[in-house]
């Protein structure tokens, strides 16, 4: 079932003979994201020394987290993922269409509380929506302006690259 906030949008013909590498995925599930009016930013530096492969903002001020795998051994050897809950309203699975996704069934991976999604390069669909858990309006906030603060950093440092040595990039930053 697909929430009613995210509508099912057919993945590509063409995603079997697509790539299915990390940065493709990736853009399959920021176009979704995008049509929702969830902005993200990849690679996201988070407090904990972290980096999220996607994190986002929906309309509500909610921060969406996508932790991307590619292949089994990745998925099933990723520890590392239960640090960014605290970070995020909503967490995401995002996977190509070929991998096996069974195994996030099990209570490791917390399905009561992360979501799926499967990409191609052109598209993505929510398998198994994420359940909101509320962040502290105090975390949202900080989470929230961090979020900002790096993306105008690097909207500035992209056009014009010798801004990459000013400021703090552990502040929000690159």
């Amino acid at each position: 079932m697909v929430s009613p906030d995210y509508p099912a949008v057919p993945l590509s013909p063409r995603a079997n003979v697509v790539r299915s590498d990390a940065a493709t995925v990736a853009r399959g599930i920021c176009r979704l994201l995008a049509r929702n009016d969830i902005w993200c930013m990849a690679e996201m530096p988070l407090r904990n020394g972290r980096r999220a492969d996607l994190m986002g903002i929906d309309p509500k001020g909610q921060i969406i987290i996508v932790e991307i795998k590619v292949s089994q051994t990745d998925l099933l050897g990723d520890s590392k993922w239960r640090d960014y809950l605290d970070f995020c309203d909503r967490f995401y699975w995002g996977l190509p269409p070929a991998l096996d996704r069974a195994v996030l069934d099990g209570g490791d991976f917390r399905p009561d509380r992360c979501g799926v999604i499967v990409a191609d390069g052109y598209d993505a669909e929510i398998i198994r929506p994420a359940t909101t858990h509320a962040l502290a309006a105090a975390r949202r906030r900080v989470e929230v302006e961090r979020l900002a603060r790096a993306a105008l950093r690097r909207q500035l440092v992209a056009a014009d690259p010798s801004c990459a040595t000013w400021g703090h990039p552990d502040s929000g930053g690159l």
